[in-house]
């Protein structure tokens, strides 16, 4: 009987963080359990590769039709081996704003107060800057400047300037308003994601055991307790068992699939499935946010940025010999290379809206072939009033999950969305982007509200921020509590972005790698009562 200490399920930003945690000081048996594979590959590790990475690092899920978009299917990547998508993603290095973390704390999340978790940020940060009060430098997660940044995306934070707008060289230090160039999850020029952060530097303990193309398939809840984990490997099922219990960290669409797959959720939604309930959990799969987001793009007659053509091609393959030599250049692109955080709502507790600046032209989340040379701007509703719901598909947990991230539901967010895409058009009509010859390629009346209504929904979708449908409270119908220990059951935590109670004003990386950095502190010390 394969029997461990603690069994991890998924490999990804959180679930990296809380095994390595677990695992790291030798005393506790810790398995990790991922669907995916290693993800060590040069696809993976280059930056500049991003929008190359196959299939096998990607679940490439997709929404079921979406009202608030004119009735599209929106796409929904996800990563998929160890990293999840810290190992697919922009790199972007963003916690989101202190007075989301307060808010937590007001909503029924005692101990998630921006005090309580800022140490958390700074013990997983080794940022080449240094340490000070708002970060840290000897953590696992590396932290880097950019080293070779796109002419372009330096030009878009003067443009930022020539608006009065502040220019801010750290979005998570005093203060998160203001507009300049990101900091990535890098090192040395190369992709640092959180498994080479936490899991491969421990991958010989003999106390660790990764299982990579492992598919959970159920929970065991044996009295009221979870004692281990089915799980498939090729075409054989077995169970692994937990002593001290399992910490799910599939998600924000597989956590709450695992949980339903396992009797814990909506009760009737699980009996339409023929699976037997343990727990009714109305809330297990609501509560769905997501940064509903819109790209700008412009054609230009400079080559400066990156170009989808021969001469372009030519450029890129000189830039992966650089990279292989010297990790530098432009293949150290995390692509969402600039950007910033500004309230176009007047009563915003917090900025409100997000843009992220790319020097090169994105259609379709980049699937689609652009020919020539531009920029595009991402502007996106950072703390969106719509919710939606995660979903079985089926009972067996290969299918995918149904997803409804019921975008623009309610009409607050494509308000603020709509001030953010006009912030975006005036931004490149400043001086330093009109140098670059720019030109619209999505031509509207930004000041006719019905018009860009319109073209935004016909062009939104997601910015890969996908939270919530396991929130963490105080109250009973939670699904976990502010130790992340699920309510209802014994030996069982979740530690990812779906325990948020309330989305993030920022990129989910990082506070997805502090929640599982702190669910490890609450899982030893519910070892030592």
């Amino acid at each position: 009987m394969e029997q461990y200490d603690y069994i991890v399920i998924g490999g990804g930003s959180g679930g990296s963080a809380v095994a390595g945690r677990l695992a790291v000081d030798g005393s506790q048996q810790v398995c990790l359990v991922e669907a995916g594979g290693s993800n060590d590959n040069i696809l993976v590790k280059t930056p500049g590769f991003m929008p190359f990475i196959r299939g096998s690092s990607n679940y490439k899920y997709e929404t079921v039709p979406q009202k608030g978009l004119n009735g599209r299917i929106g796409y929904q990547p996800r990563g998929k081996g160890l990293g999840g998508s810290s190992a697919i993603n922009a790199m972007v290095y963003i916690r989101g704003n202190d007075w989301d973390y307060d808010n937590w704390a007001a909503m029924g999340c005692p101990g998630w107060s921006y005090e309580d978790v800022l140490p958390y940020f700074r013990k997983a940060e080794a940022n080449e800057r240094g340490a000070d009060e708002y970060h840290g430098d000897g953590g696992p997660l590396f932290v880097s400047n950019q080293v070779s940044p796109n002419p372009t995306s330096e030009a878009m934070v003067e443009a930022a300037a020539a608006l009065q707008l502040p220019v801010n060289p750290d979005f998570n230090g005093a203060t998160q308003a203001g507009f300049g160039l990101y900091q990535v999850t890098q090192r040395k020029g190369e992709r640092w994601s959180a498994a080479r952060a936490y899991v491969e530097p421990i991958r010989g303990q003999d106390n660790f055991t990764i299982r990579t193309k492992t598919l959970v398939e159920r929970l065991v809840i044996e009295g009221g307790r979870v004692t281990g984990v089915r799980v498939k490997r090729g075409r054989r099922s077995e169970t692994i068992y937990a002593r001290r219990g399992v910490i799910l960290s599939a998600g924000a669409f597989n956590s709450p699939q695992i949980l339903m797959l396992s009797g814990i959720g909506p009760a009737q939604h699980l009996k339409d499935h023929g699976i037997e309930v343990v727990i009714d959990r109305p809330e297990v799969g609501a509560n769905l946010q997501d940064h509903i987001d819109y790209v700008s793009g412009w054609s230009t007659e400079s080559e400066t940025p990156i170009g989808g053509t021969l001469k372009g091609t030519l450029k890129m393959a000189a830039a992966i010999l650089e990279h292989r030599r010297k990790r530098t250049g432009a293949m150290t692109t995390c692509y969402a290379e600039a950007g910033g955080f500004w309230s176009v709502e007047q009563d915003a507790p917090a900025p409100d809206v997000q843009w992220h600046f790319v020097p090169a032209v994105l259609e379709d989340h980049g699937r689609e072939n652009v020919k020539g040379y531009g920029f595009s701007m991402h502007a996106c509703v950072l703390r969106p009033e719509s919710r939606g719901t995660v979903r079985l598909g089926s009972a067996d947990a290969a299918q995918a999950p149904v997803l409804d991230p019921n975008f623009l539901d309610d009409p607050r967010d494509i308000a603020v969305l709509r001030e953010g895409v006009r912030l975006s058009h005036r931004l490149i009509d400043t001086p330093p982007m009109q140098a670059y010859g720019p030109t619209d390629r999505h031509p509207v009346d930004l000041y006719d509200d019905s018009a860009l209504d319109e073209l935004i929904r016909n062009r939104a979708d997601t910015v890969y921020h996908p939270v919530g449908t396991c929130r963490m409270g105080s109250d009973p119908d939670a699904v976990v509590d502010p130790t992340l220990k699920v309510n209802g059951v014994e030996g069982l935590w979740v530690a990812d972005a779906s325990v948020m109670p309330k989305i993030v004003s920022g990129n989910t990386n990082a506070p997805s790698i502090m929640i599982g950095e702190r669910c490890a502190d609450f899982v030893k010390a519910a070892a030592a009562h």
